[in-house]
Parts: C-alpha cells; sequence; structure tokens
C-alpha cells in the first residue's frame, strides 16, 4: 500500500469497472483525492477561509471542488441542478456552519469523489459522444467533454488548494 501511494493512480493499471475511455478522468479524480487526503486534517480552523495574497480560501476550494463535481455530473447525466444544487453554488466561500473544519468539508468532498468514481462505473461508453446541455443557457457540450472537464477542473482547483494551503500553513497568511 505504501508502495502504491508513491506510485500515480494512472501508473498502477487500468481501474476496475471503469470503461476504458474513462480510465484517465477516474485517475485524476483519485489522484486528487488521494492527494488531498494526505493533507494535514488538522489544518487550523482560523486559517481556513483566509485569503493570503486575496486567493481564494482552503475553505472555498474544498466546497468548490465538491459543488463543482456535483454540478457537472448532473450535466453528464442530462438533468437539470436542483434548487439544492443551486444553493450551496451561492454558498461557495463562506464559512457553512460555525466552527466548520477542514476535516467537515474533506468528508464532504470525499463523499463527492465517490459518487463521481460509481457515476464513472455506470457509464454507458455508447453515450459519450452525445450532445449534453450546461447551464441556463443550455451552452452544448458532450457526455465525454463534461467527465473530462470535471477531471481537469478538480485537478486545476486542487493545485490551487495546495498552494494557498503551505502559504498558510508557512505563516504567510498576513499576505494582501
Amino acid at each position: 500500500m505504501e508502495n502504491e501511494q508513491k506510485t500515480e493512480v494512472w501508473l498502477r493499471g487500468p481501474l476496475p469497472n471503469i470503461p476504458t475511455l474513462l480510465q484517465p478522468v477516474a485517475h485524476a479524480l483519485l489522484q486528487v483525492q488521494e492527494e488531498i487526503n494526505r493533507l494535514d486534517k488538522n489544518f487550523p480552523t482560523e486559517l481556513l477561509w483566509k485569503k493570503p495574497a486575496d486567493l481564494a480560501s482552503v475553505g472555498f476550494h474544498m466546497q468548490h471542488l465538491a459543488g463543482v463535481l456535483d454540478r457537472l455530473l448532473t450535466y453528464a447525466r442530462a438533468e437539470s441542478l436542483t434548487e439544492i444544487q443551486l444553493n450551496y453554488l451561492k454558498q461557495e466561500g463562506t464559512e457553512p456552519f460555525p466552527g466548520c473544519k477542514f476535516s467537515d468539508l474533506l468528508e464532504n468532498l470525499n463523499k463527492q469523489f465517490s459518487i463521481a468514481i460509481q457515476q464513472l462505473e455506470n457509464t454507458d461508453p455508447s453515450t459519450l459522444p452525445e450532445i449534453r446541455c450546461v447551464g441556463r443557457a443550455q451552452i452544448p457540450s458532450t457526455h465525454l467533454g463534461l467527465l473530462v472537464h470535471a477531471a481537469e477542473h478538480t485537478t486545476r482547483h486542487f493545485g490551487q488548494l495546495f498552494v494557498t494551503f503551505k502559504l498558510l500553513i508557512a505563516g504567510f497568511d498576513k499576505i494582501s
């Protein structure tokens, strides 16, 4: 297991139950999940919503990662967003409840990663070229395009989260 953690997910071979064309999507999502779970779960709560140098906060990125995965997977299923999802979107970047900890946000994000992997497992590859519309404007994409973007967006935001996390741990919370 320890050696597996040193080898990136994509180099460990095909994932069971994931269609071949979706392997890179699952690899990317699982890589981020592993890396984010290796971060210190005791991240100081008082730093969770800090924005050093006007960067987005760690708390925002944690909420946004979960929220965007949920929304993109909804569009990938050719469904519209619910009021709950729209309200979650409006609340991203604000403390969901007093005393919210990094571990609380991580638990929510891990649930979303599990849902994403399950959705990939249940995806019929023949539907990947089908048109899927995004947002109220119904901007056309494809089923595959949405799933790939979910992976790309997740890796991009994890990179931003990681930099902010490290800056704050190093004491750069007073940068403005």
